[in-house]
């Protein structure tokens, strides 16, 4: 007998498409983090797809972490993490949740099976919102 919970039976039954955010935004590597903050502000976003020849993300807690004396100095290039954790659109919830905790993220990047392109995000929030 296996010990399923309510909660892990509905993470694993439900998919990532069902709770992401369809599209995303996006800035250059060179956009400077005042700028990004205004953006993320602005959108009330918590994320930020960084589009070079290498992606990654700048989170509200890069961005936090990017603030100070050099703000006017930083980019999102040099704020983001490029060890991004993707998943795909068909993937449970429950692997979502659980990729989330091996690698101490609060964002996935929801990428194409065809194109391995992003195309959505998914937050702890969007998962927390598949569970009710």
């Amino acid at each position: 007998m296996t010990d399923q919970t309510p909660t892990s039976l509905t993470l694993g039954r439900s998919t990532v498409r069902g709770a992401m955010q369809l599209g995303l935004f996006e800035c250059t590597p060179d956009t400077d983090l005042r700028t990004l903050a205004g953006i993320m502000a602005d959108k009330t976003i918590h994320c930020v797809v960084v589009a070079g020849p290498v992606w990654g993300i700048v989170s509200d807690l890069d961005l936090m972490r990017g603030l100070g004396p050099g703000l006017g100095e930083l980019t999102a290039g040099d704020v983001a993490g490029t060890d991004t954790v993707v998943v795909e659109p068909d993937d449970t919830l429950e692997h979502a949740a659980q990729l989330m905790a091996e690698h101490e993220t609060a964002h996935l990047v929801v990428v194409s099976p065809a194109t391995g392109r992003p195309v959505g995000m998914l937050s702890t929030l969007d998962v927390g919102a598949g569970v009710s």
